[in-house]
């Protein structure tokens, strides 16, 4: 099948594939940019996404072997976390059915990304990641002039006086941010000097974006994150020149960071809040029934139910909320087999990960913020429930079409790719 165009006086023909090839890459940085946009579900990014799928799946979007491993952990879960679907006693079977639906959804999304960097690193990088700053510099702003009370509509932007901007929950909104902010201190630190001061203005509109999430999570994420992107650029990437200038913008932007949240912090009810939040622990933390009293007796828990549970069941029985703990709830939820399968995935990538860092190559620094951004996501994953959040997934597949298009560089074996 072709269509027919005409340019000049000159027929071109364009094929089917190659016309939903063009439609797909002009749509994958809409998708990607939609994954701000969560007030409502099925969100745009679910939609979006479903669009992108039949247009890669039209144009024959090629599949790298390298991800093979990343679809047979997938597939081998699916089963398991059906039949602990069946467990259920507390909730219906199609509020079951959708949750672990979403769960198989997401999974797909981060394969379909694998493949999708894999074919064309750099080029496909830089996609998503201009896509990604622009869609966390739009949510940074509108929840901190949100929160600052200097637009209308306020109140549906702001969750218990914190930002949360067209998310449900600061806590999800604060560590969207953070994949983006590390590309963007990534070139800081080695990009083109021309653009520096955009670059920073833009960091600083996304630092301040998570700090009034007043997400204690966020702000580690974003402080561990930010280090680790120093760290391995300044061992594997950068010059003896580019060093010293690293630790003059980190000493500049650290000085930078404290003044303007010392100019935050003038504000009262700023500084109440993060008093409040700045505690190690909070008053629901504690207690038999507080945060860790019931992952400790959730543990047991699946201990005792090799199949599983089933969602919504956690939070009906002991305690009236969900565990805060991913590893634990993906036991609970998908059972022995299913949890595993999740919990070797993340493994698995983290290995991925690491070992092409090992590996000098001009990819290496599209590899560096994705690494830095998930292994303190995994890290938080142990203090919230991580398992439906859409940007997880991208930054797994992320890991995953980088090191399985790690040879596929675009100029000379000693050039830098940044996105």
């Amino acid at each position: 099948m072709s269509l027919q165009q005409t340019v000049g006086s000159y027929p071109l023909k364009v094929s089917g594939a190659a016309l939903a090839h063009r439609l797909m890459m002009m749509l994958v940085p809409v998708w990607i940019a939609g994954g701000a946009l969560v007030l409502f579900e099925p969100s745009p990014y679910e939609v979006l996404f479903l669009a992108v799928f039949g247009l890669a799946l039209l144009a024959g979007l090629p599949i790298s072997r390298r991800t093979n491993a990343y679809l047979f952990v997938s597939l081998l879960f699916i089963p398991p976390a059906f039949i602990a679907i069946l467990q259920m006693k507390y909730s219906t079977l199609e509020k079951g059915l959708i949750f672990t639906t979403v769960t198989v959804f997401l999974l797909i999304t981060g394969y379909f990304v694998a493949n999708f960097v894999a074919e064309k690193p750099f080029e496909r990088m830089q996609l998503i990641v201009k896509a990604y700053i622009f869609a966390a510099v739009g949510a940074a702003l509108i929840g901190t002039l949100a929160y600052l009370g200097l637009m209308p509509g306020k109140e549906l932007f702001l969750r218990y006086g914190r930002a949360k901007a067209f998310f449900k929950d600061p806590n999800v909104f604060g560590p969207f941010l953070i994949l983006p902010a590390a590309y963007l201190v990534q070139r800081v630190f080695l990009g083109d000097q021309r653009k520096t001061l955009v670059n920073l203005v833009l960091v600083g509109i996304i630092f301040v974006g998570v700090f009034v999430s007043f997400s204690r999570a966020a702000w580690g994420h974003l402080l561990l994150t930010t280090f680790l992107v120093f760290v391995l650029n300044y061992m594997l990437e950068a010059t003896g020149r580019e060093r010293i200038r690293m630790v003059f913008l980190a000493a500049s932007g650290f000085v930078a960071l404290i003044v303007m949240l010392c100019g935050l912090l003038m504000i009262p009810d700023v500084a109440d809040l993060f008093l409040q939040r700045a505690s190690l622990v909070q008053s629901y933390d504690g207690g038999e029934n507080g945060r860790f009293g019931r992952q400790a007796w959730g543990y047991a828990l699946a201990l005792n139910n090799p199949l599983g549970i089933g969602p919504w069941q956690f939070d009906n029985m002991l305690v009236t909320e969900q565990p805060h703990n991913t590893y634990l709830k993906v036991f609970l939820d998908y059972g022995w087999l299913g949890g595993g399968c999740f919990v070797w995935l993340i493994i698995m990538t983290v290995w991925r990960g690491v070992a092409t860092l090992s590996i000098a190559n001009p990819n290496r620094t599209l590899m560096i913020p994705a690494v830095a951004t998930f292994i303190p996501l995994i890290m938080e994953a142990a203090i919230i429930d991580i398992d439906h959040w859409r940007h997880f997934f991208l930054v797994m597949g992320i890991i995953w079409g980088i090191s399985a298009g790690y040879e596929k560089f675009r100029g000379s074996a000693n050039a830098r790719n940044i996105p």
